[in-house]
């Protein structure tokens, strides 16, 4: 019997897609593959493990025989996973294999912004020297100052962890609430959104990119946090507005920032990068050796289950 045909598109580790390659005729290259070649030949596939293109509804009409789009990724804002939907195509994310690399990268983001390293590296670079005794050049010691999670799924939960090694109090905002149980196991405390802004010394963004998240850090937002405040994002860019945010750091509003996701990326503006406040990378929350064989495993695995019988981390149910 003739093997199902999964084509993967954008730069993925072999290494995670050796038992895909035994069941399934698979065509892997080295280099991502171009939108114009996924168009063209599409139509021969039935599995697509989607890395680096969008699955607008031009694509997805061209996978006229797709029964699955397996996501190397846990987000799925650049899926029309409605109309993949209409089409009797289910989507699928890798939600597992990121949680640990993406809160690794946002602890690093934290401990970067509010130890001010972006600053104190470009002074030395400079052969500047500065006296931190004073006080314009001072951080934040994390020991009993508060974590606000917005967005407290696995990523969120884990760097609360994180945080607590470091003495930190959590405090979270999700559209939904854990049970007082989970609750008192994890020890954090649910606080409505303003509640989140007003009392968080650092602020980490967990959520998912989404009509109702979008924009959801703006002016406002920024005007109620502490003016000694720390924002980090390894989200999505979009939830920050970026202009808003340069403004909080320029006017003092806030104290700096960490972001490995921006609001136009792969644009970043230049006022933001001139900033000494902000620490940046280059969306790379998942970008160790490790974590991207095991997000590739965890999205063929989709695949494999998918055709198995047993469709799994399905996000368009």
């Amino acid at each position: 019997m003739a093997k199902e045909k999964v084509l993967v598109t954008g730069i993925v580790p072999k290494e995670g897609l050796t038992e895909l390659m035994e069941k399934f005729d698979v065509t892997y290259s080295e280099e991502p593959f171009t939108r114009e070649y996924v168009l063209e030949n599409l139509h021969k596939y039935d599995a697509l493990l989607l890395m680096g293109q969008k699955a607008d509804k031009e694509l997805i009409e061209a996978g006229e025989n797709l029964k699955l789009i397996s996501l190397n990724a846990v987000g799925f804002d650049h899926v029309d996973i409605e109309f993949a939907k209409s089409k009797g195509i289910v989507v699928s994310n890798s939600p597992q294999a990121v949680r640990v690399p993406t809160a690794e990268m946002t602890f690093a983001l934290l401990l970067a912004a509010a130890k001010r390293l972006a600053f104190y590296d470009k002074i030395v670079r400079d052969g500047n020297w500065i006296d931190p005794s004073e006080r314009k050049y001072q951080g934040l010691s994390l020991e009993g100052a508060t974590l606000g999670v917005y967005g407290f799924g696995r990523i969120g939960q884990t760097v609360a962890k994180l945080a607590q090694s470091f003495g930190m109090k959590v405090l979270y905002h999700d559209t939904f609430r854990l049970d007082e149980e989970k609750e008192k196991e994890l020890n954090v405390k649910y606080v409505e959104f303003d509640e989140l802004l007003e009392n968080s010394d650092v602020i980490t963004i967990h959520a998912p990119g989404l009509p109702a998240t979008k924009g959801k850090f703006n002016k406002e937002a920024f005007k109620k946090m502490k003016n000694r405040s720390y924002l980090v994002n390894a989200a999505r860019g979009p939830i920050v507005v970026e202009a808003d945010l340069v403004e909080a750091l320029k006017t003092g509003e806030i104290a700096g920032a960490g972001l490995d996701v921006f609001e136009f990326e792969p644009k970043v503006s230049e006022e933001l990068r001139a900033l000494d406040s902000v620490i940046m990378a280059p969306h790379a929350g998942t970008g160790t050796v490790e974590g991207r064989i095991t997000l590739a495993k965890e999205a063929a695995d989709n695949i494999i289950e998918f055709f198995a019988g047993n469709a799994r981390n399905v996000v368009n149910p």
